[in-house]
């Protein structure tokens, strides 16, 4: 029966295994020397050996071979690679996590070793144990029998107890290197007499991500396919994503707010069978692309593409801000992360592109060709109606305050011009959207600080002028909520708006708005959400 290409490939010595000298360096000095722990942790991302480590320890220990051990060749050998060995029990710790499971462990631990010289427990995915596990594991691991060795296998040590750290020797498995794992490749080609070229082997390398395992399942699903020569083009083909020219072009089209253009050419490679997550990936690893050769003046070393596509990217990033790397990278790889949960990976790539490219914070109203002029359009068509501003009426038991507060109500003016200040730098308000600007600024804000939600059921945007913007509140106690939070609304305008804006607060009571008999209901509102006791006063 046929063998996946990551099993048949498994290392029988130590010699065999690719990218962790400094961890075969330890376990060889420790086994020449007689020093070997009584258990050990050891740690690392997924497929980088640490299973095939464990056993290899296994065969060192219990090996009847001459010169260097583990020889692969003797009897003990070949049993533990075909998991006949009696003294080498390997235990899954996802389905054998109870307390029950590690008690039979302690119980099987008092035997002696009936075959081999040592008798080794292997547990892979230890962090899934059960905290009552753990603490029963605990005992036996830090003093267990003399011919007994422990071997803990994990992706996340993290998640493991001080306790059981504090009793095992960590070795800490390293991703292995792309040239590492394709020269592994070109081997494994060679000998099946498959031809495949360097970019081919590259992008393999780049996909696998420094595990072993992973790079062998995806140079075995390409040789599936029986071809006898390899290029970058097939195996572009069976991961499913496309060539650095698309990124390339992706980028550019959300680089000059080409939204529905970028959103065409998503469609194009799906439509070809291409896959959301896999172009996600790819695309944050383009904006990774643009990051080093930003900063980089030889940036070939880094960059897995073609000479003619570095000198795309290097063009590309020249006129890209860090800034909106920063952006796109942080979004992206948010991004990537909910697609694993999603499935429509596609609509999240979408909104990316939207987001990315300015349509989220696309304010302006559409152009529509008019005669008459702003003043002849009636106001019920822009704004909601709103009844004029009250005055804001002292209580005659205070003293009139000498002082403004350090906001009033700003009756903004249109600045003028410089002379000498071209008529393209004028900022044309008239085609403002308020009520989805007032929304973006609101959502933004709420990531920032909280209690925006509050504030955005009691206020409206009224006005925006030049350098100055206008926030209607409902209530004089919202007037004071809504001072609070001014400095990062003026921050957020003014990132949204791409100009220095400040703002100011007016009174105003809605025509259609909450009633005298029904303010109560905003200080029930704040209650609930801070936990504080209200009391509006009239």
């Amino acid at each position: 029966m046929y063998q996946a290409l990551y099993r048949a490939r498994r290392p029988e010595v130590f010699r065999e295994v690719l990218g962790q000298e400094h961890i075969i360096k330890i376990l060889k000095h420790q086994i020449a020397t007689g020093s070997v722990s009584h258990a050990y942790l050891f740690a690392g991302t997924r497929g980088t050996g640490k299973t095939t480590m464990a056993r290899l320890l296994s065969k060192a220990l219990n090996c009847t071979g001459q010169g260097e051990r583990p020889c692969g060749v003797c009897a003990n050998c070949k049993a533990i690679a075909r998991g006949t060995f009696m003294d080498v029990i390997e235990i899954d710790a996802a389905s054998n996590n109870g307390v029950d499971n590690i008690r039979e462990l302690r119980e099987s631990v008092k035997y002696p070793p009936q075959v081999g010289r040592k008798k080794i427990y292997i547990i892979d995915e230890v962090h899934m144990l059960s905290s009552g596990a753990f603490n029963a594991l605990l005992k036996t691991l830090e003093e267990p029998p003399e011919n007994v060795v422990f071997v803990l296998c994990t992706t996340e040590p993290q998640k493991l107890p001080q306790t059981i750290l504090s009793r095992c020797m960590r070795l800490d498995f390293k991703r292995v290197p792309q040239n590492i794992l394709a020269k592994n490749m070109r081997q494994i080609c060679e000998e099946r007499g498959v031809m495949i070229d360097d970019g081919a082997l590259k992008l393999l390398a780049s996909n696998a991500d420094g595990s072993v395992r992973d790079g062998l399942s995806i140079l075995d699903q390409v040789l599936a396919s029986g071809d006898t020569k390899i290029e970058r083009e097939d195996v572009l083909e069976y991961l499913g994503t496309v060539g650095n020219e698309f990124f390339i072009e992706l980028t550019e089209l959300v680089e000059l707010h080409k939204t529905g253009e970028a959103l065409v050419l998503l469609d194009k490679a799906l439509n070809e069978g291409k896959d959301a997550k896999q172009l996600m990936k790819d695309w944050n690893s383009h904006y990774r692309n643009l990051l080093v050769t930003k900063f980089m003046k030889e940036p070939e070393d880094l960059l897995n593409m073609s000479e003619e596509n570095i000198q795309k990217v290097k063009e590309q990033s020249s006129h890209i801000s860090f800034d909106e790397i920063d952006k796109a990278i942080m979004r992206i790889s948010k991004t990537i992360n909910e697609a694993r949960w999603s499935t429509q990976p596609r609509i999240l790539m979408e909104l990316d592109i939207v987001a990315l490219s300015g349509g989220r914070g696309s304010y302006m109203r559409e152009a529509v060709p008019r005669t008459e002029t702003p003043e002849a359009k009636p106001a019920a068509e822009t704004q909601p109606k709103y009844e004029p501003a009250e005055p804001v009426v002292t209580p005659k038991t205070e003293a009139p305050a000498k002082a403004p507060e350090p906001r009033q109500e700003v009756k903004p003016a249109q600045p003028q011009p410089r002379q000498d200040e071209p008529k393209t730098q004028i900022f044309d308000t008239s085609n403002l959207n308020l009520d989805d600007l007032w929304r973006d600024v609101m959502e933004e804000g709420e990531v920032t600080s909280g209690s925006f939600n509050l504030i955005r059921s009691w206020t409206r945007l009224k006005d925006v002028r030049q350098a100055t913007y206008t926030v209607s509140v409902s209530t004089d106690f919202a007037r004071k909520h809504v001072q609070e939070k001014m400095d990062i609304m003026d921050k957020i305008m003014s990132s949204i708006l791409k100009r220095p804006m400040q703002g100011g607060i007016v009174v105003e009571k809605y025509v259609s708005g909450a009633s005298k008999a029904s303010e109560p209901d905003y200080a029930k509102e704040v209650k609930d959400a801070l936990g504080l006791d209200i009391i509006v006063e009239e």
